[in-house]
């Protein structure tokens, strides 16, 4: 039996000159120990424990000292290479970066194996542990742009920008802005902009609402906490799927929710398996499942929907991708199919634009407007009032439209390039979400290492693939299947680009 630390009582010390490392495994923690070793250095290294060209351990002597194989410590050891945190010196030894990674936007990962004690300061003021949020979702990883071809999920092709045309908007606003942006204006955002989005959602998604029910929010996480402020109460029922994103899934936990998973399956969220309570709110991605990636079917739509009214609950649906679908036409959205207004709609800027404009909105439902313009003016006074006048002129004048239209089926060839890719270095692959999105997921054939490997070897490969973890998902079942799911985000890479990336990973699996 392998002999592991657990929680609460440190491995032993690891020594290697004048460094200790005080490394804590876990063999409950559903990550992996190659993870957790990765975890709690990177920690170290990002806290200022420590500093550039400080050495560390050979992963012989680390190996020897937490009771793992070699092979664990020399893949931990590998993705901190590849991420740049340590590099090694030939017949010298392994030291810290003395250039470290830009950490600025990566948050800490969502499983950190041991969270730090409170501060003297957060002591003393009544603050600590158990009432700051600890579980934080991860945005970029910054260290990633040195990869030859990294497959990260949820991102925009910069190439795709509209930058002529968003330019001229900008430049025709500032002309006329007078007082505007010297001005408070409506916290639940620019008329003109709510006005375009009501015009675009009835067609595009089936969703007919009026502009007084759109709140104009900084993206969809902005979004889930409005919604989270205003129904959810310490204790209450929140529904997720299982798994699920967790930026959603931690702003609940967050707010005292308690979390019930329900799985997924080929057809979405395994209605069979709601629970029968009273006031939940269930949070759910029907149109491209994250991030799985399958579509809930319109019968599983149906009972929701009914599910929602007999027990007085209310729906988040986050339709953060649905501009891109591939393969016939989509399912008209939940909120289009919603006639007790149990439905509370999620949309975003972010992925068909880009995440810098801060741009997305909630429909609410039309006995909650009111309640929902209040909490809005509780959290912030409204967006950027240029960004939302830019992008009103922008769907008004039609090019909103094309633009979608254009990387829609830039994105498609994009996707039958990655196809085509795992197809010619892996054979036949069973695949998931690939008729929408921006991602899609390739279930490892038997023999194949974890997802968590194939990410390492790959980042040592110089190629950027998602294990679920890493994509920003939350597993609740670690006999769910998760570990033989890789996420691929393929819309910001070349055609060229994934070629590449997907034949790099492919080297580096036979290797």
């Amino acid at each position: 039996m392998m002999s592991i630390a657990t929680l609460g009582r440190p491995s032993p010390v690891v020594r290697s000159g004048h460094v200790q490392l005080s490394i804590i495994l876990n063999e409950s923690e559903k990550s992996t120990l190659q993870t957790q070793i990765f975890d709690q250095i990177r920690t170290m290294i990002l806290n200022g424990q420590l500093r550039g060209d400080d050495p560390l351990p050979t992963t012989r002597e680390l190996s020897a000292q937490l009771g793992v194989s070699r092979n664990t410590a020399v893949l931990a050891y590998e993705r901190l290479i590849a991420e740049g945190y340590i590099r090694t010196k030939p017949y010298v030894g392994t030291f810290v970066s003395p250039d470290l990674p830009d950490t600025a936007f990566l948050s800490s990962a969502a499983e950190t194996p041991a969270a730090p004690a409170a501060t003297d300061e957060a002591q003393g003021s009544g603050v600590g542990e158990e009432t700051l949020p600890q579980r934080t979702h991860r945005l970029a990883d910054p260290n990633r742009r040195r990869l030859a071809a990294d497959f990260w999920v949820g991102r925009p092709d910069a190439r795709t920008f509209p930058m002529k045309a968003w330019s001229q908007h900008i430049k025709a606003r500032l002309k006329s802005a007078g007082s505007k942006l010297t001005s408070y204006s409506d916290p639940a955002g620019l008329l003109e902009l709510r006005q375009a989005i009501a015009k675009h959602l009835g067609p595009a998604r089936g969703v007919v609402c009026d502009p007084d029910q759109i709140i104009i929010v900084g993206g969809c996480q902005d979004g889930f906490n409005l919604v989270g402020r205003l129904l959810v109460k310490p204790g209450s029922t929140a529904v997720v799927e299982s798994p699920c994103y967790q930026g959603a899934a931690f702003v609940l936990e967050s707010l005292g929710a308690k979390l019930h998973p329900v799985p997924i399956d080929k057809d979405g969220l395994d209605v069979t398996q709601l629970p029968h309570v009273k006031g939940a709110v269930a949070y759910v991605t029907p149109s491209h499942q994250y991030p799985v990636g399958v579509t809930m079917s319109l019968q599983r739509r149906i009972e929701l929907l009914s599910w929602a009214t007999q027990y007085d609950a209310y729906i988040m649906e986050d339709d953060y991708d649905s501009d891109f679908r591939f393969v016939g036409s989509p399912l008209t959205a939940l909120k289009g199919l919603d006639r007790n207004e149990r439905v509370i709609y999620l949309g975003t800027f972010s992925k068909c634009m880009g995440p810098g404009l801060r741009l997305g909105y909630v429909v609410a439902p039309r006995r909650l407007v009111d309640s929902f313009r209040r909490m809005k003016m509780l959290m912030n006074n409204g967006q950027s009032w240029l960004e939302q006048a830019a992008m009103a002129d922008f769907m008004a004048s039609g090019e909103f439209g094309r633009h979608l239209r254009r990387i829609r089926q830039l994105y498609r060839e994009r996707r039958d390039a990655l196809l085509g890719a795992l197809h010619k270095h892996f054979g036949e692959c069973e695949v998931y979400g690939e008729q929408a999105g921006m991602h899609l997921v390739w279930k490892l054939p038997e023999g194949f290492p974890s997802a968590e490997e194939v990410e390492a070897k790959g980042l040592a490969a110089g190629v950027g693939v998602c294990s679920l973890a890493t994509g920003s998902a939350l597993r609740f079942d670690k006999n769910d299947g998760g570990d033989r799911l890789l996420m691929f985000g393929f819309v910001a890479l070349s055609e060229k680009e994934i070629e590449e990336g997907v034949s790099r990973l492919a080297q580096a699996l036979k290797g």
